[in-house]
């Protein structure tokens, strides 16, 4: 079933290709890694062993030649409302209940069943996830401290109501200019890494111009660990089972989903064509192993994966050379800690 035909074929130009895509992704990745755990509730290192654990698994046992998988924005909601109704460890074993019903729907070959989603619902469940993602971080682009993750909309709209008073204007001027230049960037110089800038650009005003007025992650959170996670195996109990099965359930749908959805953009920008079931065996895997490092679900990701393509990866291989230069950097260089500073 796992043949190595995304392998066959590869030139040195295509290797060379692989790496350059891979460090554009790789450098792409590590922040959205940790701003999508921090989104979902839980430290933003669960972010970055999510995406070197998943990244790896699913380039190795996947059913794309393309597929980046990671977190991804469409997990938030519905991991922040694990989080917050049973907290960090049960959503490890989601998780893990989730990988086992993706292997399951690959087994019994369900890959098929994308096509018959009707386009109507992708619009609605991606605008509403826009909409979740942005009642979260609206507190943080105008630099109010002290809010709370809620589960609902509308409670969150009321808390940010409650504290308007406490705007920062250092960061908003900071959240402005990153996200004029996210709009603008792509218009003018399509072929810069358009989300590298906009992270590293208003970083450097910050520091230089106004350091210590706006909060970072760094002061919020505290330090990264500087070691490689520990594995440990989450207390699964026929009780937290019958408990979780539901959440379970719903990661493996909206994790299926969006993963095949991925690999069929992939499709559309390459000419190629996945293999939808090894896929759905792929991410079942790599949600199955993730969790027993300390990691959250994780999916195909559309803007990652259309970043590879368009920075020149044609395999796999691209896949490996991000993780390979992503835990080089963690583990030896330290270069996660510049991000909390």
């Amino acid at each position: 079933m796992f043949s190595d035909e995304r392998f066959s074929g590869l030139t040195k130009r295509d290797i060379r290709q692989d790496l350059v895509a891979g460090v554009t992704v790789g450098i792409v990745a590590m922040p959205l890694g940790m701003a999508f755990a921090i989104a979902s509730g839980v430290k933003p290192e669960y972010g970055l062993y999510t995406t070197v654990i998943a990244g790896i698994l699913v380039a190795i046992f996947g059913g794309s030649k393309y597929q980046i998988a990671g977190p991804t924005g469409a997990f938030i909601p519905i991991l922040l409302a694990i989080v917050l109704e049973h907290g960090y460890e049960n959503l490890l074993i989601a998780g893990f209940l989730a990988g086992i019903m993706l292997v399951l729907m690959g087994i019994f070959k369900l890959g098929g069943l994308i096509k018959y989603i009707p386009r109507s619902v992708t619009i609605g469940f991606t605008s509403g996830i826009a909409v979740i993602i942005f009642s979260g971080q609206i507190g943080d682009f105008l630099g109010i401290e002290g809010l709370e993750k809620k589960q609902y909309f509308h409670e969150n709209m009321i808390q940010l109501a409650q504290n308007i008073t406490s705007i920062n204007m250092f960061s908003v001027l900071t959240a402005i200019v990153g996200l004029l230049m996210i709009i603008f960037i792509p218009r003018f110089f399509p072929r810069v890494p358009v989300l590298l800038i906009a992270l590293v650009v208003p970083t450097v005003i910050a520091v230089l111009f106004y350091p210590g007025k706006v909060a970072t992650i760094g002061t919020v959170f505290g330090g990264i660990p500087q070691t490689l996670p520990t594995f440990s195996f989450p207390k699964i109990t026929l009780e937290k089972i019958m408990l979780l099965w539901q959440s379970a359930f719903v990661i493996a749908m909206l994790g299926g989903i969006e993963s095949l959805l991925s690999a069929v953009v992939s499709d559309g920008m390459t000419g190629t064509r996945h293999r939808s079931n090894r896929e759905l065996v792929g991410q079942g895997i790599a949600n199955i192993v993730t969790p027993l490092f300390g990691g959250i679900p994780a999916t195909g990701a559309i803007a990652r994966t259309a970043t590879n393509i368009k920075a020149g990866g044609v395999s796999p291989l691209s896949v490996f050379s991000r993780e390979s230069l992503f835990l080089l950097l963690c583990s030896y260089l330290h270069l996660t800690q510049v991000i909390f500073l």
